[in-house]
C-alpha cells in the first residue's frame, strides 16, 4: 500500500499541523500522528467530539509516508513521539517487539471489548504472542475505476461483473490500440501496484506471495509464476511504458485522461469523487480467473487483497488512559459506523461496510463492499521484514517490467532474495 498512499496524497507529500511533532504540549493535549490527509477531516470530527466530552484537545500531525516512519524510528531511539499513531502491516511486527507500543490487553479486558467483532486478519496483525498492540482502525478492498468517456470514445464495453482478467486485458489492449494516436492507454500496472493490482491477480490464479506460516516466499510458486506471466504477456502491453510509469503515478495518469481504467483501493475514493469530471468515473468489481474453466465465477476465483491500519499508543506517554479512551472511541462500534458514514475509510468492525457504500452521493462504490460476500478477501501478505523484502521485490521486478520475457527468471530471484531476508527475522 506504501506507493498507493503516496499516490493518493499527490502533491501533499507532507502536511504538518501547527502543533509540530517536537512541540511541548499542554497536559490536556493528545497528539495523534497519521499519514493520510484525505482522512483528516473525518477523524477530527470524531476526535473533537471525544475531546469535548473528556476535557482534552486532540491535535493531528499529518506526515508523508517516509517522514512518518522516520519519526517512529527516531522515537525508538528516544526521540519525540506522539501519544497515538497508526500502525501498518509493513512494520507492525517489528514495532510490536520493539517496546515502543503500549500493550492493550488490560484496557481491552477492563472495557470488555470483544475483539472477534473485528476482521480477523487485522486483529491478528496487531497481536503478538497473545498481546494486543493496536486497536483495529479500518479495512480496505480493491475495485476497478474506469473512465466512461474514454470507453465511449473508443467504443469499448464497460467493465461488468462477468469479466475475467482476460476480459480486462483484452479491453485494455483495445483502448491502447484505438487510443494510440491520442496517447491514451487501456490500463496502468507498475511494479509498486502490488496490493491494488497484481497481488489480486496472483491470488485469483491460486498463487501466493508468502506462505501461510510466513516462513517462505511464494514468488517461485507455479501458480504465482503463471499469474505474473499473464501480467507480463497481457497487462503490461496495454500500459504506458515502464519509464513513463516510473515517473508518473497511475492516479495522475487516470485523472489526466491518459488511462482508461485502473485498479484502486477504497482508501482513495475521495481522489476520484472530488474532481470536476467525477461523473465520468464509475467502479466495477475486480475481475476473476476462471481456474476450473466452467465459465462462471467461484468465490475463490475473485480475490481482493485487504489490509487494515491499527491505532497504537506510545508506551512512554504520560497520558495512557486518555490515549486509550481516544482510540477506543475510534474503534468502538459507534466510532466505526461514523467513520464509514463519513466516507473516511471502510470500518474494521464487521458489518459496517454498507454505510461506506452510501457515503458518496452520486457515485456507486458498492463494488468495494459487494466483493466481501461475492469474492474472497485475502489479507495483505506480510512478515516481520515486509518493508525490506517488499521494497527489494519492487526493485528486482523492474527488470521483468522492462523485459517481460524474463518474468519467471526474475520471480525466482525474488523468491531467493526474499527467503534470505525472512530467514534473518
Amino acid at each position: 500500500m506504501k506507493k498507493k498512499v503516496l499516490a493518493c496524497l499527490l502533491a501533499a507529500a507532507m502536511v504538518v499541523s501547527a502543533a509540530g511533532c517536537g512541540k511541548k504540549e499542554a497536559d490536556n493535549t493528545i497528539r495523534v500522528a497519521i499519514w493520510d490527509n484525505n482522512q483528516l477531516a473525518g477523524l477530527e470530527e470524531t476526535a473533537n467530539e471525544w475531546g469535548k466530552e473528556n476535557g482534552y484537545q486532540v491535535e493531528f500531525d499529518v506526515l508523508g509516508w517516509d517522514s512518518y516512519w522516520t519519526m517512529l524510528e527516531a522515537g525508538v531511539s528516544g526521540g519525540e513521539m506522539p501519544d497515538v499513531f497508526w500502525m501498518h502491516s509493513n512494520n507492525a511486527l517489528k514495532y510490536e517487539s520493539s517496546g515502543i507500543l503500549l500493550p492493550l490487553n488490560d484496557y481491552i479486558d477492563e472495557a470488555g471489548v470483544d475483539m472477534s467483532n473485528y476482521f480477523d486478519g487485522i486483529t491478528e496483525l496487531y497481536t503478538l504472542d497473545g498481546v494486543h498492540y493496536g486497536m483495529p482502525k479500518d479495512h480496505d478492498t480493491i475495485a476497478v475505476v474506469y473512465n466512461k468517456a474514454i470507453f465511449d470514445k473508443y467504443d469499448v464495453d464497460y467493465p461488468n461483473d462477468s469479466w475475467t482478467w482476460e476480459d480486462f486485458a483484452d479491453a485494455a489492449q483495445e483502448i491502447t490500440d484505438k487510443g494510440k494516436a491520442d496517447g491514451v492507454f487501456g490500463t496502468y500496472c507498475n511494479v509498486g501496484n502490488n496490493q491494488d493490482t497484481w497481488y489480486n491477480i496472483v491470488y485469483s490464479y491460486g498463487g501466493e506471495i508468502i506462505n501461510d506460516e510466513k516462513t517462505a516466499s511464494g514468488y517461485d510458486n507455479e501458480k504465482t509464476i503463471e499469474a505474473m506471466k499473464f501480467v507480463a504477456d497481457k497487462i503490461l502491453p496495454a500500459c504506458p511504458t515502464p519509464d513513463a510509469m516510473a515517473s508518473t503515478g497511475g492516479d495522475t495518469m487516470f485523472l489526466s485522461g491518459l488511462v482508461g481504467m485502473i485498479c484502486q483501493g477504497s482508501w482513495c475514493v475521495n481522489n476520484f469523487y472530488n474532481t470536476d469530471n467525477s461523473s465520468d468515473y464509475a467502479w466495477a468489481k475486480l475481475p476473476y480467473t476462471d481456474r476450473n474453466g466452467n465459465g462462471k465465477c467461484e468465490k475463490e476465483e475473485r480475490c481482493s487483497i485487504y489490509n487494515g491500519l491499527g491505532w497504537s499508543i506510545y508506551s512512554k506517554t504520560d497520558k495512557k488512559d486518555a490515549a486509550w479512551s481516544l482510540i477506543s472511541a475510534f474503534s468502538s462500534k459507534e466510532g466505526q459506523e461514523k467513520q464509514s458514514e463519513l466516507g473516511v475509510t471502510m470500518a474494521a468492525y464487521k458489518g459496517m461496510s454498507e454505510p461506506f457504500a452510501k457515503a458518496y452521493s452520486g457515485m456507486d462504490i458498492s463494488p468495494f463492499v459487494d466483493i466481501e460476500d461475492e469474492g474472497t478477501l485475502v489479507f495483505r501478505p506480510y512478515s516481520k521484514s515486509t518493508g525490506t523484502w517488499e521494497s527489494d521485490v519492487s526493485d528486482t521486478l523492474v527488470e521483468a517490467w522492462n523485459n517481460p520475457d524474463k518474468m519467471e527468471e526474475v520471480l525466482k530471484k525474488c523468491a531467493a532474495d526474499m527467503n534470505a531476508t525472512i530467514s534473518e527475522e
